[in-house]
């Protein structure tokens, strides 16, 4: 998957966060918020990620990522790249480098969703992005509105704002990626629906005598 960087550095010597990369999956999917450390062993690339409910075996917070490569070889081939940027900024002095891609095009990608209910919420599923089958974007909200249903990318809170991590940058590709969204939260939901259906069935059955059963067993007779 072609992809194009620009990498901002961070002017604040006191922090390990020496510089964010913006990143242009395609021509199509932008994802911001990718840091880049300076750790003990030397710099290495930190995907935007969100604070979980978990803790750790210390009681730490655990992290997890909003959107990350899935696989070895585009992880490697995206973090060199950023990398090699960061080197160059590092050697320049620059305040900003960028790579541009060859021949960006749209993504292909494909999407699950898990429908879920909670009560005092308006968020009725949780599904997952993959682009290229190398690119995951997780953390992707169906949303129950007053004028319907729609799609809300990962964000993070800035003030009074919420700013989205990565999202759709065409319209084009937005729309694709919402219809593909809320068809496969209706197609899960109708699913489940059905095997609700199928199990209710197989517990209300007769048995030889005709008596109701249920999960198999006859219904005590009084």
């Amino acid at each position: 998957m072609e992809y194009s960087i620009q990498l901002n550095a961070v002017n604040n010597p006191d922090k390990n966060v020496r510089a964010f990369a913006t990143i242009v999956l395609g021509d199509s999917f932008k994802v911001t918020n990718v840091a880049v450390i300076e750790g003990s062993k030397g710099a290495f690339v930190s995907m935007p990620s969100f604070r979980t409910k978990e803790r750790d075996e210390h009681n730490n917070p655990v992290y997890k990522d909003v959107c990350n490569p899935i696989t070895k070889e585009f992880r490697e081939e995206l973090y060199g790249d950023i990398l090699r940027l960061y080197d160059e900024m590092e050697q320049t002095g620059m305040a900003e480098v960028k790579m541009d891609a060859d021949e960006p095009d749209e993504p292909d990608f494909t999407v699950r969703v898990t429908p879920f209910e909670r009560e005092g919420s308006n968020m009725v599923g949780l599904a997952n992005i993959v682009l290229n089958d190398s690119f995951a974007v997780g953390n992707v909200s169906v949303v129950q509105g007053k004028n319907g249903m729609f799609v809300a990318m990962p964000s993070y809170k800035a003030g009074n704002k919420y700013r989205d991590v990565c999202f759709p940058i065409t319209k084009e590709f937005r729309e694709k990626i919402n219809d593909a969204v809320l068809e496969s939260y209706h197609q899960a939901k109708e699913q489940a629906l059905q095997e609700g259906k199928e199990r209710a069935s197989q517990q209300m059955q007769k048995d030889d005598r005709g008596f109701m059963k249920v999960s198999g067993e006859p219904l005590p007779f009084h």
